[in-house]
C-alpha cells in the first residue's frame, strides 16, 4: 500500500507542476482569466493528504509491530 501511495503522490507532484506552469501561463495573458489561479489547489490538496500519510508511515509500522505478540 505504501508504494501505491508514493507513486501517486510523485503523479500529484507532476500534476501540481503542470498546473502551476499552466496557470502563470494563463495569467500572464492580457486579459487573464482570475479563476485559473484556483486550479493547482486541487492537486496541492491530493499532494498534503499523501504526504501526511507518507510521513506517518513509519510511525504507524512502528506502533503496529510493537503491539505484535511475540
Amino acid at each position: 500500500m505504501g508504494t501505491r501511495i508514493r507513486q501517486l503522490h510523485r503523479w500529484f507532484s507532476i500534476a501540481f507542476t503542470g498546473t502551476v506552469v499552466i496557470t502563470f501561463v494563463a495569467l500572464a495573458q492580457k486579459d487573464p482569466i482570475v479563476w485559473v489561479s484556483y486550479v493547482p489547489l486541487l492537486p496541492l490538496a491530493l499532494l498534503l493528504v499523501s504526504g501526511l500519510y507518507l510521513f506517518a508511515l513509519p510511525y504507524l509500522r512502528r506502533r503496529r509491530a510493537a503491539e505484535r505478540p511475540r
